[in-house]
């Protein structure tokens, strides 16, 4: 059974890799152990994430995330977790009960691959994909299907469910951690035995590294080999079924024709090519 949750948490912590923000995934956020999906904390060092995917645009300092897959709702029961979450949460980083910090710090996100038409009613929409929402608590909701296909959405296409716009968000999205890609391959699995797509990381890495290889010159590809390895990836048989002995030799230099040759032999040579234009 595939993780969406963690899955999805390990996606955004790779999205705001090295960047003013920290990804927080199963944050507990009470005594008896309820998690939260992701919590996003604004931290002191770091660049900010240029550019964003659209519904990220108004981060604070603490941003509460709850997800759903296209295999779950998004329901008023969610919406209520999540505000108890931010409620838990928010005593949770603040000095005391009596010190709670500002709710202008906090933000709500509850982000599905899926639009809730059961929410509907409540939902305000601001571009395609993004929502707000007042539901005890102002919130947005970020539809991952309804998305368009930019660069900078390349990340939510991931999460689609759609073929299409999974397959832009593979070619499109820029991983901060390229390790790290591997960890979306159990997604891509899954799209597959679900016939959501036929295409899978492994065939996406293998034309990533093609391209990727097809890109650098001469000189970037052979940087980390030693002679030897490179000697060893063509054997003599292959290299004179592409290069005459005459276009190999044009291409060293006198002395490096010469060496190897004693004098005596490069002086037998001249004398026979002397001999031969005297005729």
């Amino acid at each position: 059974m595939i993780d969406w949750h963690r899955i999805f948490g390990l996606a955004l912590t790779d999205l705001f890799t090295n960047s003013n923000y920290q990804v927080e995934l199963e944050k507990d956020v009470s005594i008896q152990q309820q998690f939260l999906d992701v919590v996003i904390v604004e931290q002191t060092e770091g660049p900010p994430v240029t550019p964003l995917p659209d519904g990220l645009d108004n981060l604070a300092k603490y941003n509460l995330l709850t997800y759903k897959s296209h295999q779950e709702t998004l329901d008023k029961w969610a919406l209520k977790e999540l505000v108890g979450y931010y409620i838990a949460y928010r005593k949770l980083v603040s000095p005391n009960l009596n010190h709670l910090r500002p709710e202008e710090e906090f933000r709500l996100y509850a982000a599905s691959t899926r639009y809730p038409a059961n929410l509907e009613k409540l939902l305000t929409k601001r571009q395609a994909g993004v929502y707000e929402l007042e539901f005890a608590h102002p919130m947005r909701v970020l539809v991952l299907s309804q998305f368009p296909e930019t660069p900078n959405n390349a990340f939510w296409q991931l999460f689609s469910a759609n073929a299409e716009k999974v397959l832009y968000g593979q070619k499109n999205y820029d991983w901060q951690q390229p390790d790290w890609s591997s960890v979306i391959d159990e997604l891509f699995k899954h799209y597959k035995l679900e016939g959501i797509m036929s295409y899978t990381m492994a065939d996406y890495m293998k034309e990533y590294r093609q391209n990727f290889i097809q890109s650098l010159t001469v000189e970037e590809r052979l940087a980390d080999l030693s002679p030897d390895e490179v000697l060893q990836r063509f054997s003599p048989d292959e290299v004179l079924q592409r290069f005459s002995p005459k276009e190999m030799l044009q291409r060293l230099s006198p002395d490096q024709r010469l060496q190897g040759l004693s004098p005596d032999e490069i002086e037998a040579y001249l004398s026979k090519l002397k001999s031969q234009r005297s005729h």
